[in-house]
């Protein structure tokens, strides 16, 4: 759905009426405002998960450093997955078909290679930098590997499923993918990571049968690495070479945010109602990135927007929509953490603060996404790269980095910590 002088796009036909466009203008928001609230909900349980596992953290804080970069993962790679299938629908190209060379299939596959590699690759990297600043020095790398692999295999079992769903019953009812798809799995797998690394830990620990385990999947991440660059299928290779530079850059952004974090372990441990709130804000920054990148992409695709270094006034607009759901989505996020905290007698700073930190920091991130969204869907758009693969994956990591330094930021000017 997308505009320019006048004209939308929707399914399938362009109108031309001011008042169809204002119409349509309202739609988009209703959508994206309802699954940015359900991804609200979503998210705070897992943040309640995250403060709960007070004991889990402190046997192995290493979970912090991955915690970023684990979640950020799952949304970028079915983000980007959901993305596709969005600009797949709006050309015409999707289909439910379930062979193995259709769109849905090769993303499907192509999703799960990537899920794979780079938990396993995001594990070693965890363990260099814990190694290098003298953190989480109990873990070792079979831990991180561990942790890190079949967390992320767990969660992306599931959310590769509800990717599905969710692409499948957009289309059925006529929703936009680009405003369901994007806030709807970038915080499914907020809620899905956090108890996946966590059951995942309890495999950690246990000398010589997690070393085994670590050496196995190892193997079979190599394996599969060989596998993907040598298949016949131009879509899945398209799809996996795009993703590995992209999802690298992404990994190392969030290890940093992940630094940042565990640094602060202490401080964010005596506040539980900020740990509760941490999932749900990082997810609702990179659902709105997601459907900023999502959208422009698409209209990118469809020829109804240049990919200019100027942004055209519907891309202008675009941003204005979305920023105009961020503050009262950001003033719910800190509403339902101080309530979640209280029902389960988690330790807060009380209702104003808290709802102080979310719009603070929000106010902060929004402003960055709809640039960074914007320019990292246009230079990849014009430098020949499908921007659905490149777009979300940069703007949820550049997100995480600088949503973990607004938080802080905003816990200090608030007084709360």
């Amino acid at each position: 759905m997308t505009l320019e002088r006048g004209h939308f796009y929707h399914n399938g036909s362009v109108r031309t009426s001011w008042f169809v466009s204002t119409s349509l203008r309202v739609i988009d928001s209703r959508q994206r405002f309802i699954a940015l609230i359900i991804g609200v909900l979503v998210a705070s349980s897992g943040g309640l998960i995250l403060a709960s596992a007070e004991t889990t953290l402190s046997k192995f804080p290493g979970l912090l450093l991955l915690l970023p970069g684990a979640i950020a993962l799952r949304g970028n790679i079915f983000g980007s997955m959901g993305s596709r299938l969005g600009t797949a629908a709006h050309m015409g190209t999707f289909g439910l078909s379930y062979r193995v060379e259709s769109v849905l299939l090769q993303n499907l596959l192509a999703s799960g290679s990537l899920s794979l590699i780079s938990s396993a690759v995001l594990a070693i990297l965890a363990k260099g930098t814990a190694s290098a600043f003298g953190l989480s020095s109990a873990m070792t790398l079979a831990d991180f590997m561990v942790i890190s692999v079949i967390g992320g295999i767990l969660s992306s079992v599931f959310l590769a499923f509800i990717t599905i769903i969710l692409s499948v019953g957009a289309v059925k009812n006529e929703w936009d993918l680009d405003n369901v798809v994007a806030p709807l799995v970038t915080t499914t797998g907020d809620l899905l990571t956090v108890p996946s690394l966590i059951l995942a830990s309890y495999l950690a620990g246990r000398s010589g049968f997690t070393n085994s385990l670590a050496l196995l999947i190892a193997c079979i991440s190599v394996i599969v690495l060989i596998l993907s660059f040598k298949t016949y299928h131009d879509r899945f290779r398209r799809i996996f070479r795009q993703s590995i530079p992209v999802l690298g850059f992404a990994v190392v952004l969030d290890l940093i945010a992940g630094f940042v974090v565990e640094k602060r372990l202490k401080d964010l441990l005596e506040v539980e109602a900020i740990l509760v709130l941490l999932p749900a804000f990082m997810g609702i920054a990179g659902a709105l990135g997601g459907i900023l990148s999502s959208r422009l992409s698409t209209q990118f695709h469809l020829g109804l927007d240049d990919a200019s270094p100027v942004p055209s006034r519907s891309s202008l607009r675009g941003a204005a929509d979305l920023s105009a759901l961020a503050i009262p989505i950001f003033i719910f996020s800190g509403l339902i953490a101080h309530l979640i905290s209280l029902a389960a007698d988690q330790s807060t700073p009380g209702l104003a603060k808290l709802v102080l930190v979310s719009v603070i920091a929000g106010s902060i991130v929004t402003f960055f996404v709809c640039v960074v969204a914007y320019y990292t869907t246009m230079g990849s758009f014009r430098f020949g790269l499908d921007p659905d693969t490149y777009g979300i994956p940069v703007v949820t990591s550049s997100l995480d980095l600088v949503g973990a330094f607004t938080i802080i930021l905003a816990m200090v000017l608030t007084g709360v910590i």
